[in-house]
């Protein structure tokens, strides 16, 4: 019997195929890395967080000690401004109840461990004329003319007005 496990376990290491950080990593090299908290994927027609997401941040620290933030907007950000837009993300509750018509859409899933707080160019605050059913594992997709905020030094860079379930 003890000869057998080690075969047992042979056998087994060449049945499992080899992925490339396995092999990479026998060869010394770095595996490769693919991040498995992505955004919520760009609806048909719609717009791509990796669009929202470009817009930076300038931020400073006033003299209460707070930290504030104004948008940088993106040309392709800029040209989004007031028009009807579609995005997918995950629902963030701001009322009780069983239906929203405000909320926050957030590009990556609530509770992802690697994303604990949404940064500005992560999230659009949602004002919805349609209610949407509360729900925060489900990804929706929304659409609504999308206004650009923030140099209030809210920190919400994004605002859906007018906006329904797609």
């Amino acid at each position: 019997m003890r000869k057998l496990i080690p075969a047992i376990a042979a056998l087994a290491l060449i049945a499992v195929p080899q992925t490339a950080s396995h092999a990479a990593m026998q060869q010394g090299k770095k595996a490769p890395v693919e991040d498995v908290w992505k955004p919520a994927a760009t609806p048909k027609g719609g717009v791509s967080w990796a669009v929202l997401e470009a817009t930076k941040e300038q931020t400073r620290t006033g003299k209460d000690g707070y930290l504030y933030s104004k948008p940088l907007f993106t040309p392709a950000v800029k040209a989004l401004a007031g028009k009807r837009i579609k995005v997918a993300g995950w629902m963030k509750p701001l009322e009780t109840g069983s239906r929203q018509k405000h909320f926050v859409l957030l590009a990556y899933p609530p509770g992802c461990p690697f994303h604990f707080h949404a940064i500005p160019n992560q999230f659009i605050e949602v004002y919805a004329d349609i209610p949407f059913p509360t729900n925060e594992t489900k990804m929706f997709v929304v659409t609504g003319v999308l206004e650009l905020t923030g140099q209030d030094e809210s920190g919400i860079f994004y605002r859906l007005k007018a906006a329904s379930p797609a």
